[in-house]
């Protein structure tokens, strides 16, 4: 009689059927184990191969998501832009356009600005583009006569700046710094800093359209320091001529703590 509890009064029941008399895998691979007359062999597991993909984001050279917050990614933006620039210097006789830059701007108060950058025969344009309305909001003209040097390299701050900034940068000079007035360089939005800074642009990695304009290299700088060169030695000679200084060096932004 079976006791509530207990094991007693159940018995054990085989599964297999009538006729099987062959060894199961399991009794198999028991039996070849507990064989004392043949030495033990490493057991081997086959797994099937993995058929699912990982990703890690996020990925620096691929970034669909981040581009979708800046409006010169949309199709035909800067296509556009180009085309309507074209025609600002269909207006201007005897200048075509020889370079087409996207570039960020940094201001002397360590503030990022998105530019266009054009190089003509003659003249430096710095372009702030509307890329909602798709127009020219503003042009900056800079006789390439007036640069007198370029600079590639690192940002620097001073040793108690709260700012820092990270990779290189390209600063173009075409006016002196000694008269530069107090008020200019304090002013966050002054017009009269003579220079420019700039550096690549967060879209760079999007496609290889804007790899090729995004980048501030030193393919950038030599077609920039050709037609620097090439349009001072154009001056007439009853005029002093500039030395073009074309050096890598430091870009130093004077600021403790930008706005």
């Amino acid at each position: 009689m079976s006791k509530i509890g207990s094991f007693e009064g159940f018995q054990p029941v085989s599964l297999k059927q009538e006729g099987d008399d062959q060894p199961s895998e399991t009794d198999q691979l028991s039996t070849e184990e507990g064989d004392p007359g043949k030495d033990p062999e490493p057991s081997r597991i086959s797994r099937q191969p993995s058929v699912t993909e990982s990703t890690l984001y996020p990925n620096p050279y691929h970034q669909p998501y981040v581009s979708r917050k800046y409006f010169v990614t949309r199709p035909g933006a800067i296509e556009t832009a180009m085309e309507d620039l074209k025609g600002h210097m269909a207006k201007t006789p005897g200048e075509t356009i020889q370079g087409f830059w996207l570039l960020t701007e940094i201001d002397h108060w360590n503030n990022e600005k998105e530019r266009i950058l054009l190089v003509t025969d003659k003249t430096l344009l710095i372009c702030k583009y509307d890329f909602i309305m798709l127009s020219c909001v503003q042009l900056q003209r800079i006789p390439l006569s007036a640069v007198y040097r370029i600079c590639l390299g690192k940002f620097v701050f001073p040793g108690m700046s709260l700012d820092k900034r990270q990779g290189e940068g390209l600063r173009i000079y075409w006016g002196s710094l000694e008269q530069q007035s107090l008020l200019s360089r304090w002013n966050p939005w002054s017009t009269e800093v003579p220079y420019a800074t700039f550096t690549e642009h967060p879209m760079k990695y999007t496609s290889e359209k804007f790899l090729e304009i995004c980048k501030v290299g030193s393919l950038s700088l030599i077609r920039l320091a050709l037609m620097v060169k090439l349009s001072a030695s154009k001056i007439c000679t009853t005029q002093k001529k500039r030395k073009v200084k074309i050096q890598p060096g430091f870009i130093q932004i004077q600021i403790l703590k930008g706005l």
